[in-house]
């Protein structure tokens, strides 16, 4: 039994021409090309609840291919915090900039075990393309049918699987979805500002709840942390990712591409900039920037800044010691070299 493939294509805001021909020589290919069914929707950061193009994709209960201009990480939790959720779709795409002389593969530092997404995980797979990563179509075309094809033979496989009584029945899991007209699909949208988390990552630490004070976070019925009140986030200012410990806050349209969802690895899963220790550049620290950040907002809210005294209670000074975690070691070695 066949499925079309649901690719959505999220436009670039703006209309920056270079990226609108991009998704427009895509769709066009994409049309045309046969086990495919395409959507298109505005930029999928800035879909509200009510949006015709996030009621759409939470419609689709088949594999997905989303394509947008946001790290695949960042794409990927985004869709899970609207409900849209399944399996990480693995992509052969490489990032723009990756060279091809080192293959080695680069290893992940070693992570606290994370709370994971909740609920249940439907049994398909969301692969998140980013349009960032070529300026060719034709490199989004072959991957989708690499993904049409992969999805393909595991639905196969799957059905193969089943019990005999199970496929007589004829119980196999509905793929339609809402239909919506393309022009409903593309409603306008309104530019948002808010974290995603990243539950792959997060060990629900709450330290972001403690630092943001404008009741951005919250706690749901299992007492994990979400992002209870997005819209009351300050535009423009990224400091709870900054002091999150396991870089498992996003803000996907962010400058810094650690910040935005790249993925990477970091000391400890604290963002570690060696220029900084090395007194290179013009870098500040991680935490003094996150606290200025926030005395900024509260000062714009006609507030008191409160620089280090909130928030930050497992890094303020006469705090009793605990184990040396991995920067304690590095910045120890570094003394040790007399650096």
């Amino acid at each position: 039994m066949s499925r079309k493939l649901t690719v959505v294509i999220s436009q670039a805001p703006g209309k920056n021409p270079a990226k609108r021909s991009l998704e427009e020589s895509l769709a066009a290919a994409l049309l045309v090309e046969p086990g495919i069914d395409l959507s298109i929707v505005p930029n999928l950061y800035d879909l509200g609840p009510d949006h015709t193009g996030r009621l759409y994709l939470g419609g689709v209960s088949g594999d997905m291919v989303v394509v947008s201009w946001l790290y695949p990480r960042a794409a990927f939790w985004l869709l899970d915090r609207d409900g849209i959720k399944g399996h990480f779709g693995e992509t052969l795409i490489k990032p723009a900039g990756d060279d091809d002389e080192d293959d080695t593969p680069q290893e992940e530092p070693d992570r606290p075990d994370a709370i994971g997404a909740a609920g249940a995980i439907p049994n398909r797979h969301i692969y998140t393309l980013d349009l960032r990563d070529s300026n060719k179509y034709e490199t989004y075309l072959t991957e989708i049918r690499r993904i049409a094809a992969e999805c393909r033979e595991r639905r196969e496989k799957q059905v193969a699987e089943k019990p005999p009584a199970i496929i007589q029945l004829g119980v196999m899991p509905k793929t339609e979805t809402p239909a919506f007209k393309p022009d409903e699909l593309l409603a306008p949208t309104n530019r948002r500002w808010y974290p995603v988390i990243d539950y792959s990552r997060c060990t629900n630490c709450l330290e972001c709840l403690d630092f943001c004070l404008f009741g951005v976070y919250g706690l749901d019925s299992l007492d994990r942390i979400v992002t209870e009140n997005q819209d009351q986030c300050k535009k423009g200012c990224p400091a709870c990712s900054r002091v999150c410990p396991q870089q498992a806050i996003i803000f996907p349209e962010y400058k810094s591409p650690a910040i935005a969802g790249a993925d990477g690895g970091a000391v400890g899963g604290l963002k570690i900039d060696l220029s900084k220790l090395f007194g290179g550049g013009d870098a500040v620290d991680p935490l003094a920037a996150a606290v200025a950040e926030r005395d900024r907002e509260l000062v714009a809210d006609g507030r008191s800044a409160v620089g280090m005294a909130v928030g930050i209670p497992k890094r303020q000074a006469g705090k009793v010691a605990g184990p040396k975690d991995d920067l304690d070691k590095l910045v120890d070695d570094l003394d040790s070299l007399g650096l």
